[in-house]
């Protein structure tokens, strides 16, 4: 359905010389709903075509998967010999109205500011301790704790878990996505399919899983997320939609006490194995989620395909690169995630 009184009274504001306007539905098909706009002018009749998109399926599930699909079309439409003009893309408000958001050449966020110290500056202290001291048990307390706290909010759908799952392989901002950014020579096609194929394997075993799609951040790097206190912090850039597994929140996080200490020392060690290993243990406990360790795998692939990114990490040796590799293809080969175990899974892989 669409606010027909709203899209009226923006009909009525674009083109001055309306003196009545009409709109009936013309029909739906497989992705949306078509609404026809019959308007009596000073010049005369004029009709035009009001189209929405279902808000569920085919990866129009937030509005602005919507909002993107519109404003491709507004882009593209005119490019085309013999395609159907389109006049502007509509944007209905919380307060009921219709605006104009078409006809853009970009787009940006203005957002507020904010003031403290990521997550990253931690990690390159963590490097150098053999144990972890109290404020960095803090900061890794009250890390698990929000995360078991957000995570524990949860929705009944099966279209955004299978989203979720379809997006960190195949989305460009994920697993496939990254790896399509690779300078040429960094890691063979080859090895990538080899990848690639294990998550797809990934995916039709995660499917059955539903139950456990929950609110997430969606990002849940150390470079969005401020410290402002021992305990206190503001997070950065949520994406890709609110909803998901957990699992994409954890590994985000985790993958970068193995990277920090894979860098410096070839393996994971000293603070950063602790606070590794401390990060599950407070998790788990909290959230009650034992079952986080069986899902693991697809999204550690996407985080190892990050920080072995070149793009990204231009310092990484490709060494350090190789073991992350390793990681990610044993991973993606064990039903069960064991947080024990990362050193083993560092290993070369006898391929």
């Amino acid at each position: 359905m669409i606010n027909e009184d709203a899209i009226k009274s923006y009909i009525k504001t674009k083109f001055k010389d309306a003196i009545r306007v009409e709109i009936a539905k013309i029909g739906s098909g497989v992705q949306g709903s078509g609404f026809l706009v019959a308007m009596e002018t000073s010049q005369g009749e004029k009709s035009y075509v009001v189209k929405g998109l279902f808000p569920e399926g085919l990866g129009h599930d937030y509005p602005s998967d919507r909002a993107s699909v519109f404003l491709l079309d507004m882009e593209d439409y005119a490019k085309l010999p013999c395609h159907v003009k389109a006049v502007d893309v509509l944007a209905e408000m919380p307060d009921g109205t219709v605006k104009s958001i078409g006809g853009g050449k970009e787009y940006y966020l203005l957002m507020e500011r904010c003031e403290g110290t990521d997550y990253f500056n931690d990690l390159k202290a963590m490097v150098s301790k053999s144990r972890l001291d109290e404020n960095d048990k803090a900061k890794i307390r009250s890390m698990a704790k929000y995360l078991a706290e957000i995570h524990s909010v949860k929705k009944d759908s099966r279209t955004l878990y299978w989203r979720k799952i379809r997006d960190i392989i195949g989305h460009g901002e994920c697993l496939m996505g990254v790896f399509d950014t690779y300078p040429d020579g960094t890691i063979s096609y080859d090895r990538m399919a080899v990848i690639e194929k294990l998550c797809i394997d990934w995916r039709a075993h995660l499917k059955p899983n539903t139950g456990r799609l929950s609110q997430i951040h969606g990002d849940f790097h150390p470079g969005n997320i401020w410290f402002q206190s021992d305990t206190k912090f503001i997070l950065l850039d949520r994406s890709r939609g609110a909803w998901g597994d957990p699992a994409d929140d954890i590994t985000a996080l985790s993958m970068n006490y193995i990277f920090f200490s894979l860098r410096e020392y070839g393996d994971l060690r000293g603070a950063c194995k602790e606070g590794f290993e401390m990060f599950f243990d407070e998790y788990v406990r909290l959230s009650g989620d034992s079952g986080i360790f069986e899902v693991l795998a697809p999204f550690y692939a996407f985080r190892g395909a990050v920080v072995a990114n070149p793009v990204f990490y231009n310092d990484v040796p490709g060494a350090v690169r190789d073991k992350i590799f390793n990681f990610v293809t044993k991973v993606l080969k064990t039903d069960r995630f064991d947080a024990q175990s990362v050193n083993t899974y560092l290993e070369a892989c006898g391929e």
